[in-house]
């Protein structure tokens, strides 16, 4: 889900305020007394929120890598309230976790840089609420040669997030919540959570109108051997625009395409943009066609856009059985640029997901995708996150 951009511009940021990068505290702010409450409400700066909000963001992508600091020193530079305390020190060693987990799966992070933007604050008394996008690239350890030769440089995540602040006795402003919008897809690779995502229900889609059978057997994720054709390349053919796919994918993966709507679950939408810009061509455009999986048709709203267009289950149907444009790869390690990858992650034969895949590089698979917004992802950081899922792999 995408926050509006009306952004309030903060005069005066404090050139210090991320050198100064807080210690946990174990004063409530609301323990400051009222005449000294009064005061630093009237006299509130909040300046330094947007740096303090990216200090505290660009540590939590730190612990994903493998020069990171201790979940502990991180820990100490973060000045909280004592409710929040805690939380952080959970989620950091759980990143911390995570990041060892990517390490020996495909090599990891070698480094995390973190930007914020702020699209709108508030304040209210002596707490203040930023609402932010997080945009953090995480350096994959690929060499310069390396990456001219294919490899993507680094893995990226767009995240919104709503941050809260509150004053501590002293005035100085305290970390109180941090909430991250992560509905309807995979977790962020910045935050934590259970490894099965949870489906949004968001998407334009429903049930069909036709009984559809049983779907192919999902691809399997057994790596294929050495000698196997790992060269991700795919001729351009059926008079479809495989790169222009895979380039608009690049494109707009955070950066919204401002010519489509975005729904909660803007997962297939995206990939249904993506496949119109390679070519692929409507099929229908009647109102009464929309809950049919034989149509896949866009419209200037929800009710005339057909559910193919944005719902992964219904799109399924549409791309493999209906109109036969894609065929289902009976191994996901075979996917090529541009090819679309499903995963239907709770195995109860409803697929909740839908990516593209916008690099391979020596047998492996990048990952981009919609909600939440993430370009280059290796198919196996996303196999480790969720192991249980059913994968449907499409030769698109």
């Amino acid at each position: 889900m995408r926050i509006a951009h009306h952004r309030r511009v903060l005069a005066g940021a404090a050139a210090s305020a991320t050198a100064a990068m807080l210690v946990l505290t174990g004063t409530p702010a609301e323990a400051k007394p009222a005449s000294a409450a009064a005061a630093s409400s009237a006299n509130a700066d909040t300046t330094a929120l947007p740096q303090l909000a990216e200090g505290y963001l660009q540590q939590r992508a730190d612990m994903l890598t493998t020069t990171r600091p201790t979940a502990r020193a991180a820990t100490a530079r973060v000045r909280a309230t004592r409710s929040m305390t805690a939380q952080v020190q959970d989620d950091l060693a759980a990143l911390v976790e995570k990041g060892k987990r990517y390490k020996e799966v495909d090599g990891g992070y070698t480094k995390a840089q973190v930007d914020v933007e702020v699209t709108d604050t508030s304040v209210t008394g002596q707490s203040a609420t930023l609402q932010l996008i997080e945009r953090t690239r995480l350096h994959l350890p690929f060499t310069p040669q390396e990456v001219a030769d294919g490899a993507p440089e680094y893995e990226e995540v767009s995240v919104p997030h709503t941050v809260k602040f509150t004053q501590g006795s002293d005035g100085a402003w305290l970390l109180s919540s941090d909430k991250a919008d992560t509905k309807g897809g995979p977790t962020p690779t910045t935050q934590v959570s259970d490894v099965d995502a949870v489906d949004g229900a968001d998407d334009g889609g429903g049930k069909a109108e036709e009984d559809e059978g049983s779907k192919d057997a999902s691809s399997g994720t057994a790596p294929l051997p050495d000698n196997s054709d790992d060269s991700g390349d795919k001729r351009e053919v059926r008079g479809y625009g495989y790169g222009k796919m895979a380039a608009y994918a690049d494109k707009y993966w955070d950066h919204h395409n401002s010519a489509w709507r975005t729904y909660g679950t803007d997962c297939t939408n995206f990939i249904s943009q993506a496949m119109h810009a390679g070519g692929w061509g409507p099929k229908g455009g009647a109102i009464i066609q929309r809950p049919s999986n034989k149509y896949w048709f866009y419209g200037p709203t929800t009710w005339t856009t057909s559910y193919t267009w944005a719902a992964a289950e219904n799109w399924y149907w549409f791309a493999k059985k209906h109109s036969k444009r894609t065929k289902i790869l009976d191994n996901v390690w075979k996917m090529a640029k541009s090819d679309v990858l499903q995963a239907d992650w709770g195995r109860d034969n409803n697929i909740d997901h839908t990516m593209i895949v916008t690099k391979k590089y020596r047998g492996t698979p990048y990952l981009t995708y919609h909600t939440s917004d993430t370009h280059n992802k290796s198919l196996k950081k996303l196999l480790s996150d969720h192991p249980r899922a059913w994968w449907y792999a499409h030769r698109t």
